[in-house]
Formats: structure tokens, C-alpha cells, sequence
């Protein structure tokens, strides 16, 4: 027989065990780039810019038009337009099984929200990609969306603003993605001729098809801090040409010291450089 005996109940709480656990998932964020823990709540705040380094998250599409337009109102344009699945095309998973998913996530029916809507009080019309879905692929819907903008920008007479955070062109769709870069570029080009003002916002990542259509098209292209922004990737390049990439390839910073960029300008000040770039170009 122990030497010990436990004669009484012990104490009970009348809270579960389940419930005394201190919840804490999904609170806190490791910072990539100083490898910090950052209180969720704090990034949220500042923009989901680290406190600690200034290291730029990613930012969803609706959350960076509630960044550059006034009092986070903004009126949506062709929202229903969803791409039909042209090719049936299946790798891993059927393209329309990821469709339906990256839908019934994002609550959006493609990876691009245009939007018109005031910037400090001047009327624009705004583009902003969503990573999210599908990896801010461009297919036909989002080709199709931003033509559209761009020709309601034309006959609005109203300056247009395209943020781009996207892998390229969607190889589900093939050829068909392809295409928007010729037709994206098209209506830029009647939108030089109606003498009106583009900005292109390039954020991480801006790669492939986009980069090569209108992300680098703007009359003034600017990049948030550290973006990665190329057509293929480093590793792609390196395997190809035999030799390592200097320190920072492909980042804003690098690119703006060898002549891609306009600026490099932080999350926090994008907002009143682009309306001081809007009063500048339409003067």
C-alpha cells in the first residue's frame, strides 16, 4: 500500500480544462525579415509593416485599396466576371476545383478588385491584385477587368493606379493569358493618347507576364521596400546563365539603382506620393 493516500476529492474548477488554455493562434507573426515575433494586432496597425524592421507584408487586395482610397469607400466594377475554365486544364488539382476553392476563400471571383473611388479627393480609378488567389495570376478575366478600367478611366477622364503582387500569367489558361498582355498594353496605349496619367505600384512579388505587360508601363513606376520584381525568377537565371546574381537581384532597391524604377517608397507614404505625382501630372 502507498505511503500516500488521497482521501478527499480534489478541488474542482468549474472551468473545463479546454477553456484554461491560453489561446493564443493566430496572435502573434514572425517577421521574415528580422525573424522577430511581432503582436498581430501592431501589424495590423501599421499596415502589416513589421514595427521592428520595416519588412512589407503582403497586403490583400481590398486592404490596399482601404490604404490609398479616401475613407476606405470605393465603388466595384465587374466583380461578377469569372473565368470559365477554357482548356479544362488539370495538373495536381482540376483548374476549376482551384477556382472554386480560392472563390469560396477570398470571397472574390478573380485575382484583381477594380475599383473607382477618391485618392485625397481626386477621382481615380484603382486595380489592385490579390496574391491570394491563385497566386495573383493574370488569366482572361483579370486581362479583361483591367482593360475595362482602363477604358473607363478614357471616357471618365480620370488618372488610373494599378498595384500589382503577382506570379505572371496563368498557365491554366495558356495561350488565352497570353493575350492580355498584348490587349493590356493596347488599351494603355490609348490611354497615353488620351494624355492621361498612369501609376504602377509593383509589390512583392511582380514576376513573369504582369511584369512584362503593364506593371512596367506606368508613366511612373514605383515599388514598395524589398519587393521582388523580375520576369523569371533568380534561381531560374542563375541555372541559366551559370553564375551567381549579385547581392539583392531583382529587389526594388536594386532595381531602382540600375534605372527600372521611379521610387521606392514605403507603405506609410505611398498614399501622399501618389497624390503629389497625380497633382504633378495633371496640373
Amino acid at each position: 500500500m502507498a505511503w500516500f493516500k488521497r482521501d478527499k476529492d480534489s478541488i474542482q474548477s468549474p472551468v473545463p480544462p479546454e477553456e484554461r488554455r491560453v489561446r493564443t493562434e493566430g496572435m502573434w507573426e514572425k517577421c521574415p525579415g528580422c525573424r522577430k515575433i511581432i503582436w498581430r494586432k501592431d501589424l495590423e496597425s501599421n499596415w502589416h509593416v513589421c514595427t521592428k524592421c520595416d519588412y512589407h507584408f503582403k497586403l490583400g487586395a481590398a486592404k490596399r485599396l482601404e490604404l490609398l482610397l479616401d475613407d476606405a469607400r470605393w465603388t466595384e466594377h465587374d466583380a461578377e466576371l469569372a473565368s470559365s475554365d477554357p482548356l479544362h486544364f488539370t495538373d495536381t488539382r482540376p483548374y476549376r476545383q482551384r477556382l472554386r476553392e480560392a472563390r469560396q476563400k477570398l470571397g472574390i471571383n478573380d485575382a484583381v478588385i477594380t475599383a473607382e473611388g477618391k485618392l485625397s479627393g481626386r477621382p481615380l480609378i484603382c486595380c489592385s491584385m490579390e496574391f491570394g488567389f491563385i497566386g495573383g495570376s493574370m488569366g482572361a478575366v483579370v486581362g479583361e477587368k483591367v482593360t475595362r478600367a482602363i477604358e473607363r478611366a478614357i471616357a471618365q477622364r480620370f488618372p488610373i493606379v494599378i498595384v500589382s503582387c503577382s506570379g505572371g500569367a496563368r498557365m491554366m489558361e495558356g495561350t488565352i493569358s497570353l493575350m492580355q498582355l498584348a490587349k493590356v498594353s493596347g488599351a494603355l496605349a490609348r490611354l497615353d493618347d488620351a494624355r492621361l496619367p498612369y501609376i504602377s505600384v509593383l509589390t512583392d512579388p511582380t514576376t513573369g507576364g504582369v511584369t512584362a505587360s503593364y506593371a512596367m508601363l506606368g508613366d511612373l513606376n514605383i515599388a514598395e521596400p524589398g519587393a521582388l520584381i523580375g520576369f523569371a525568377g533568380p534561381r531560374v537565371i542563375e541555372q541559366t546563365i551559370r553564375q551567381k546574381l549579385p547581392e539583392g537581384f531583382q529587389r526594388a532597391e536594386f532595381l531602382l539603382q540600375h534605372g527600372f524604377l521611379d521610387a521606392v517608397v514605403p507603405r506609410s507614404r505611398l498614399k501622399s506620393y501618389i497624390a503629389t505625382a497625380l497633382d504633378f501630372f495633371l496640373a
